[in-house]
């Protein structure tokens, strides 16, 4: 018992840690760590890490809606939507075979390893290019500071919540890898305000998936508030130093240990075939 408690609040703080030095894409390393390390299931990891991500992503939501970031509106359609398919997902995760659902997983993680190493390689060009192509549905009005509502916009936002909510309840990620790139590509908004807004939606979509979880009797309680707590404090640690180290070199170097855990996660799904 002493052991699990232990072990599981490690993880998290290396889960935490990450997500500090990293960005909210850190999280989803945490389903592979409890893979290997507690030797749980996707099905069995993925609420485990929902409830960590979920917390972590309230911290800095707070913080965010403190510093009037957020653009809660937004948040909350997107929130909305994905919570209405976060249960669909945790449906699928509990009927899906471990080794197709662990194969699926080293896919999404190896596609946000990839993607995160070619923007921190390249940096702000790619945004400047996007930016001139169209104009985004979702505008800032320059007086008040929040979304011009059209149906173009609300589209937008409520079908890249879905996405990450069925994500979220499928392979206990928060979604941040699909709502940032959504709301960058949707909308004009600051990259501050983007984030603080990805970690609202985060939040709340995370919340659905842990309540939908601990009423079926799925969360495993024991590991996952050790996890959590580890989780948080880490993080609050880590924004200490996070800002003195070179953001583009940390994101590259946690690409690239992304991309390794995928290779092992189908390494380990073939061997024991």
């Amino acid at each position: 018992m002493e052991n699990v408690v232990a072990n599981s609040a490690a993880l998290g703080a290396v889960v935490g840690l990450i997500l500090a030095l990293t960005g909210a894409g850190g999280a989803i390393l945490a389903v592979p760590l409890l893979l290997f390390v507690l030797h749980l299931s996707v099905a069995q990891a993925a609420p485990v890490a929902l409830l960590a991500v979920g917390l972590s992503a309230a911290v800095g939501a707070l913080l965010g809606l403190r510093a009037g970031i957020v653009r809660y509106r937004a948040a909350l359609l997107m929130a909305v939507s994905g919570t209405l398919f976060s249960p669909v997902g945790l449906w699928f995760a509990h009927r899906l075979p471990n080794g197709p659902l662990t194969l699926l997983f080293a896919a999404v993680l190896a596609f946000v390893a990839l993607r995160m190493f070619r923007q921190a390689a390249g940096s702000g060009t790619a945004r400047v290019a996007d930016a001139g192509q169209s104009v985004q549905p979702c505008q800032l009005d320059n007086r008040s500071g929040r979304f011009v509502w059209t149906a173009s916009c609300s589209r937008a936002l409520a079908l890249s919540g879905v996405s990450a909510g069925f994500l979220s309840g499928l392979l206990g990620v928060g979604g941040g890898f699909v709502i940032v790139p959504a709301l960058k590509k949707a909308t004009n908004a600051p990259l501050h305000t983007i984030m603080a807004t990805s970690l609202a939606v985060i939040t709340l979509v995370s919340a659905s998936g842990v309540v939908s979880t601990a009423i079926a009797g799925h969360m495993n309680w024991q590991v996952g508030m050790p996890f959590a707590a580890g989780a948080v404090l880490a993080m609050l640690g880590g924004r200490l130093v996070a800002s003195r180290l070179s953001g583009a070199r940390l994101q590259q170097g946690f690409a690239v240990v992304a991309g390794l855990i995928a290779i092992g996660m189908v390494a380990k799904v073939v061997m024991s075939a």
